[in-house]
């Protein structure tokens, strides 16, 4: 597969990152057994990993803007791109040792995503995409998969914690999603459910609230994969919503309907 410049960067980018979390992460599974817990140790390798990406990033553009987690907003003097970056989503999996995280780069334009990558260091799969030049995991060509009926489908979600979300709002889509489809997935890491739809191995996602850093990269990859994205009203404010839909284009539909039913009268 051909990738611009600006998909190398980021390629790049990510790798450098990645490199980095897969040592931390080794040293995060041998600190499991002390009481105090790796917590403190995740967070300087959240913010390593995030400074390494955002020194490749701007060295290769220094006139970009940059949003990422672990920092400050940065205005860019272009106006009009802006670094998208979550340096390590899933950090309760990382924290617990889970080998289920990774690091997500998108690059908007004019508001637009144009190009995204996510990064799994554990497993070593690079997910890319850029707007017309389609989806890839490695080097193989992406496509959302082609079920149509919810009752053949396998759903990722993501479940409100401690301190987030609502949980009674959550319960009630919970209740109306699981009773049609033929699976519910929550593996902790929204980047790579949105990826995992782009590759097929989820037929649709849905989650709120989240951030645009967790959902940039894989607004273009679901995009660039034949994939349909909208926020959960169905519109296509997902980072003014904080939330997101996902799936071919029957799956959208199925989880809107589902997620957006009213709550039954008692």
């Amino acid at each position: 597969m051909a990738r611009s410049a600006l998909l190398n960067v980021m390629v790049q980018s990510a790798l450098k990152a990645g490199r980095s979390l897969a040592r931390d992460f080794g040293e995060v599974q041998n600190l499991q057994v002390s009481l105090k817990g790796p917590g403190d140790y995740v967070s300087q390798a959240d913010r390593k990993a995030e400074e390494i990406i955002k020194a490749e990033l701007l060295r290769a553009r220094p006139t970009y803007g940059f949003l990422g987690e672990e920092s400050l907003e940065m205005a860019g003097t272009d106006g009009a791109h802006r670094w998208i970056v979550d340096p390590l989503d899933g950090t309760t999996n990382f924290l617990h040792g889970i080998p289920h995280f990774a690091v997500s780069v998108a690059l908007e334009r004019n508001k637009e995503i144009v190009a995204g990558v996510i990064y799994n260091p554990a497993t070593d799969e690079l997910y890319t995409a850029e707007r017309g030049g389609g989806a890839f995991l490695n080097d193989r060509r992406l496509r959302v998969a082609g079920r149509k009926a919810i009752s053949d489908a396998v759903i990722g979600t993501g479940v409100p914690h401690l301190g987030r979300g609502h949980h009674g709002n959550f319960l009630v889509e919970l209740r109306h999603v699981m009773g049609e489809c033929a699976g519910i997935r929550r593996m902790g890491a929204a980047a790579l459910d949105l990826a995992y739809v782009a590759a097929g191995r989820l037929d649709g996602f849905w989650e709120k609230p989240l951030e645009a850093w967790d959902m940039a990269a894989g607004i273009v990859l679901i995009r660039e994969a034949g994939g349909f994205v909208a926020d959960t009203a169905g519109g296509t404010d997902m980072f003014d919503t904080r939330s997101i839909a996902a799936g071919n284009e029957h799956m959208l539909k199925g989880v809107l309907d589902l997620v957006q039913r009213p709550v039954p009268a008692r």
